[in-house]
């Protein structure tokens, strides 16, 4: 196939589709290109910057027609920076996107068809748009063509710099106790980290603030175990900003590009932020995960203990635990809570928070899943829930394995990308679990990244109801019973709007006596659980029967 498109040419084009990265699609014979702060629907004049054999990357370079959810963005540098893909894009047309890629993801990758995603809960704005909403900003710092150092946020798909004097998504306090940094850099004649030369010291600032103590914890990352006059940096620090109760020192000297390395000294103040969730107080320390949206955090959170459907007689195994946060939330809702965490500072963390709150029926383990999760089984009766809220590359097929043998009555998985949330699922489906709800909730307003919750549960063969029909009415050949399940299908989805499988069929089928299907996946005991088809599309079967 010849490609019709030329590096540096101008095409003008129609936008007919949105990547999930938030790039607007277009078609030149044929051949895909993808244009970044562009909208569906728009007809803009292009640019080729990149040619790949199956697709090109364009920059807009003027747009001709506009579409009708097209807004100005608040920040100057947004085309720039590659921090928000979407703040060009009215707030509700962002939250029907992010449900579109769940619901993409969930087919494409997934294999369900028929899943039922909510739409997104959003984030409650008085001005349109949500700003200011993250507690956690990362600056990386360098150099600038002219060799001046510099802070701000990376390029899309490089690491130059964009200098920026603020950040809509962040508090403004941000800017300047980074900018702060860079001042003692050229005070003290520090240089930046270099990623080509693995020289220079200081590679990013991390700052992270408490919605409830308003405190502030200042992290300096380096290629180096001590910085030079570091007494200076904490004064202009506590200067800069009345709220710093911590300055951390981070020792990154590996080449990788890591945001922190593992070894934390602290230069002044706590080691730890002080912050509440859902009513339970956290202690944070600098590498511990902690969500950044803490309004829209507590939304995800009371979903997925809704989800979890606790009381006081369930047990809980909570995975990718990080410092508690979820497992805490449910402990006053259940019998006992435990939590698994790879990383020790965030277990330690984790019962420390424990004891903070006075919760006694939490106990949390280092370890990986699949080595602790067994050891732990042999002391539990049984496991009712199993909640996991793993990073962004997902679980794995071991851990999966791990929970499926343990056989919960409910999964409740809290994901912050659909692409390995629609994976993971599809493993568990292949193993007995159905997918009951998926909830949406965008924690990260003007991006396209978007979180969700997704109860998995199984269907327990003792809770079907058997119900004696004259069989002989029933007498239907094979060719009869395959006609009769795609009579149901049409008719399920010509009037409920809902498609349903032969599976859920078989079971609805099964549970008033009508047909045993010698292809269906009969229990192997009493006790043994099967896929379960929701209340909603038994509903719609009955009808249809």
């Amino acid at each position: 196939m010849k490609i019709p498109v030329t590096k540096n040419e101008v095409y003008t084009v129609q936008i007919t589709d949105m990547l999930s990265s938030g790039e607007g699609v277009a078609k030149i014979d044929g051949f895909a290109v993808f244009v970044p702060d562009t909208l569906v629907a728009e007809t803009v004049k292009i640019k080729i910057v990149k040619v790949k054999k199956s697709y090109a990357y364009a920059k807009a370079v003027e747009i001709l027609q506009t579409a009708e959810n097209r807004i100005e963005p608040v920040c100057p540098v947004s085309e720039k920076c590659g921090g928000c893909s979407l703040l060009h894009m009215d707030y509700q047309s962002q939250l029907c996107l992010k449900r579109n890629i769940v619901v993409n993801a969930l087919k494409r990758i997934g294999g369900l068809d028929n899943v039922c995603v909510e739409p997104v809960i959003g984030m409650k704005t008085d001005d349109g748009v949500p700003c200011r909403y993250r507690n956690k900003m990362v600056f990386p710092v360098g150099k600038d063509k002219s060799g001046n150092t510099v802070m701000g946020f990376y390029r899309p798909r490089s690491h130059d710099i964009v200098e920026t004097d603020d950040c809509y998504l962040g508090n403004k306090t941000d800017i300047e106790l980074s900018k702060t940094v860079v001042e003692y850099m050229k005070i003290k004649n520090i240089k930046p980290y270099s990623e080509q030369t693995h020289s220079g010291i200081v590679r990013r600032v991390f700052i992270r603030h408490s919605k409830k103590t308003k405190e502030i914890m200042v992290v300096v990352s380096c290629n180096a175990k001590k910085l030079p006059d570091s007494d200076l940096l904490v004064d202009m620090l506590k200067k800069t900003s009345d709220n710093v109760s911590c300055v951390i020192l981070n020792v990154n000297t590996d080449k990788n590009n890591l945001v922190l390395g593992d070894k934390n000294i602290v230069l002044w103040g706590d080691s730890v932020l002080h912050d509440s969730l859902c009513g339970v107080d956290f202690e944070i320390s600098a590498n511990s995960f902690y969500q950044v949206n803490p309004v829209q955090t507590e939304i995800l959170y009371q979903t997925a203990v809704n989800y979890a459907g606790l009381d006081k007689n369930k047990t809980v195994v909570d995975l990718y635990c990080g410092i508690g946060t979820i497992s805490l939330c449910m402990a006053d809702k259940c019998k006992k809570v435990f939590g698994i965490e790879i990383v020790e500072d965030a277990v330690i963390n984790a019962k420390s928070n424990a004891e903070l709150n006075g919760i006694e029926n939490a106990e949390f383990y280092a370890g990986a899943v699949e080595k602790v999760l067994p050891e732990l089984l042999k002391g539990i009766d049984c496991v009712d829930v199993v909640v996991l809220d793993p990073p962004r590359k997902g679980s794995d097929e071991t851990t999966l394995t791990a929970i499926v043998n343990v056989n919960p009555e409910r999964i409740v998985y809290v994901s912050c990308d659909p692409s390995t949330l629609a994976r993971d699922v599809k493993f568990l489906t292949e193993r007995g679990y159905d997918v009951d709800k998926v909830q949406p909730v965008d924690m990260f307003p003007n991006t396209v990244h978007v979180e969700t919750v997704c109860l998995l549960s199984k269907l327990k063969s003792s809770e079907h109801i058997e119900v004696e029909l004259n069989m002989d009415e029933l007498d239907l050949t094979a060719a009869e019973k395959k006609a009769t399940y795609q009579e149901i299908k049409d008719y399920v989805l010509e009037h409920y709007g809902l498609k349903v499988s032969q599976l859920n069929i078989a079971q609805v089928k099964r549970k008033y006596g009508i047909i045993e299907r010698e292809n269906y996946n009969k229990p192997k005991s009493d006790d043994s659980k099967q896929p379960k088809c929701t209340e909603e599309k038994e509903d719609a079967i009955t009808g249809a029967l």
